[in-house]
């Protein structure tokens, strides 16, 4: 099953994986400790993660590596402009609003 990205940000613990694999790469055990679940959960998110292509594994030696896909991330931002453009222009909005308000006070 095709997931998309915003499935996996929808979940906060996914949210917290994402945070911890930002800066580094991390093993599923590690990644485990700094949650209050079982491995196996994390494991199912880290599965999801890997679906919506948000992470990658790296095999070194015996042990698996997870790492975030920073260009992955730039889809969510693309998203999220337009939002911002819009809340920048209402605030420009209000801005001229405000002035025009304040002139007319004088």
């Amino acid at each position: 099953m095709r997931r998309d990205i915003f499935q996996a940000i929808a979940d906060p613990t996914r949210r917290g994986i994402i945070t911890l694999i930002a800066l580094q790469a991390m093993t599923p055990n590690a990644i485990a400790a700094h949650f209050d679940t079982t491995r196996q959960a994390v494991s199912k998110h880290l599965r999801i993660l890997t679906e919506c292509e948000l992470v990658i594994q790296k095999q070194q030696g015996r042990e698996i590596y997870y790492q975030l896909r920073l260009n992955k991330m730039k889809e969510i931002d693309k998203w999220l402009q337009q939002f911002r453009d819009m809340w920048e222009d209402r605030f420009n909005q209000l801005d001229d609003v405000l002035s025009t308000l304040k002139n007319k006070k004088k």
